[in-house]
């Protein structure tokens, strides 16, 4: 047990978080998190589909003729911070003086690439003329114009971009115009993820960021649903503080900040299942906020979307017909077989040696129990060395292989057979995802009923000099997905534009 007193309780209460989940979570601590059992990489063939551009042209007709009396919701978690995305140019303020030096020498004294490319590329950014309208007419070298630049992008008191939301940044020049990811969202919901209703998109954000979000909206909302031809239906929801974490020191005891209050950290991305759990649609497009092309990619991206969204629909289709009959019940041993077929071939569930010596009863039993979970169809791209979890086959505590995405935190680095598994891996993550939330009744699952409480990460951090480890939540396309039905498709690289730096933004995917 651990000892808690009256404040941490009433501190728990504050945020909602009962006892037992804090003991649970220095249990964890306690135990460790073992590493995931890598069975095999997940490849075009063996857990990855590929699609012919026929077969593609097919799954997108089909979204399309049912898209018009479908409820969808485009889901974008939005929450990152721009503060990342600038670390490298923060790091040039505290380091560069142009009163003292010339870029030339700064740039040979550290070999600083990522200032280096900034300067070079300084006028494709896309909020170059915005800053510029903000300096002197004039420098006295190149070293104070990028540093002057740099300084009034970042400033407090200045344009205070590192501030900022990373959603409502600048991203795109088109002409005269710059757009934001928002924006560029709006637009994306437009092609890929509206209905007769008009298009609707959730944003999970920062709630200090609420009213940037809102005003955001203001100024461009009516412009791009003329432009569009489509109505918009937005909303926000914030991390609950019920899913922060405990942080502990190195015994395993509650952390303590200077005022003796426990430690609590944001849960990371997993916490998101939560807010996925508020929201119901038909169909749920799942895309990372910072990951939009320019206009002239668009269609490319709408039709992988669209496709996903396809194969979604038919699978679902056929899942929900063979509920129903395991539903009714009285399926005959030919009609049990036809589904534990389509579930092994369609859906990518494996089944123990013995399911075949099971009776009828039982038989209907195990699947309906596969049958009836919420479905992911997860695009895929080609690894070309981008971070990010990838596809594999897993086999968890209880013996079950299933697919899962995995992140490299996630395997065993010491050991030779799942570090040669990982090297097979031939595809990764963009975090791209069609959901289907609902089951054959039309009712929305309880997605907290399929997480894998087991798929978290402790990390090592540090506060005020002090060692502390901190526990994040299964991811949301990792752990607290863990228990849907899966599906990969291999999706084009173009639907793959994400800026984890401002560097990012000089890609050619980037530039109009």
């Amino acid at each position: 047990m651990i000892a808690l007193s009256e404040q941490d309780m009433k501190q728990m209460a504050n945020k909602g978080i009962a006892k037992e989940k804090v003991e649970d979570q220095i249990n964890t601590f306690k135990e460790g998190i073992p590493f995931v059992d890598l069975q095999s990489a997940a490849v075009v063939g063996n857990g990855i589909l590929r699609f012919t551009e026929v077969e593609e042209r097919e799954l997108i007709d089909h979204y399309e003729s049912k898209v018009k009396h479908l409820d969808i919701l485009k889901f974008v978690p939005a929450s990152g911070a721009a503060s990342r995305m600038f670390k490298a140019l923060f790091s040039f303020l505290d380091s560069y003086n142009p009163a003292n030096e010339s870029l030339e020498d700064y740039l040979e004294r550290t070999g600083d690439k990522d200032i280096k490319k900034l300067s070079e590329g300084l006028e494709q950014m896309p909020f170059y003329r915005k800053v510029m309208d903000r300096l002197p007419n004039s420098f006295n070298s190149e070293g104070e114009k990028v540093y002057l630049f740099v300084k009034e992008l970042l400033g407090e008191d200045a344009l205070n971009y590192g501030f900022y939301p990373k959603g409502l940044l600048p991203f795109h020049k088109y002409e005269e115009n710059t757009a934001t990811p928002f924006e560029e969202h709006l637009k994306e919901g437009a092609l890929y993820a509206s209905s007769s209703s008009g298009s609707k998109l959730h944003f999970t954000i920062s709630e200090q960021h609420e009213e940037m979000f809102q005003t955001e909206l203001d100024q461009v909302g009516e412009r791009v649903s003329k432009e569009t031809g489509i109505n918009y239906t937005v909303d926000y929801s914030f991390q609950k503080p019920s899913t922060d974490t405990i942080a502990v020191d190195m015994n395993n005891e509650p952390f303590r900040n200077p005022d003796g209050t426990v430690l609590f950290r944001p849960g990371g991305h997993g916490a998101l299942i939560e807010n996925l759990n508020e929201q119901d649609a038909d169909v749920i497009f799942i895309k990372n906020i910072d990951n939009v092309a320019v206009m002239q990619d668009a269609k490319a991206v709408a039709d992988s979307k669209k496709t996903l969204a396809g194969v979604l629909l038919k699978v679902q289709k056929k899942a929900f017909e063979y509920a129903k009959m395991l539903d009714e019940g009285s399926v005959s041993k030919k009609e049990l077989d036809i589904i534990r077929v389509f579930l092994s071939e369609e859906l990518n569930v494996k089944f123990s040696m013995d399911f075949h010596s099971l009776s009828n009863t039982e038989k209907t039993h195990v699947l309906k129990s596969k049958i009836n979970r919420p479905i992911r169809i997860c695009g895929m791209v080609k690894n070309e060395g981008e971070p990010g979890g990838g596809p594999f086959w897993i086999k968890n505590a209880h013996g079950e292989v299933s697919l899962q995405i995995i992140e490299s935190a996630q395997i065993d680095m010491d050991n030779p057979k799942q570090v040669e598994i990982l090297q097979n891996s031939t595809h990764f993550n963009p975090v791209d995802l069609v959901c289907g939330i609902r089951d054959f009744k039309g009712n929305k699952y309880n997605l907290l009923d399929f997480v894998d409480a087991k798929q978290g990460f402790i990390t090592g951090k540090t506060m005020n000099g002090k060692e502390l480890k901190a526990l994040e939540l299964p991811g949301l396309w990792n752990g607290a997905m863990a228990n849907w039905n899966t599906i990969f498709v291999e999706v084009p690289l173009v639907t793959f534009n994400p800026v984890k730096t401002v560097l990012d933004l000089l890609k050619d995917s980037h530039q109009a």
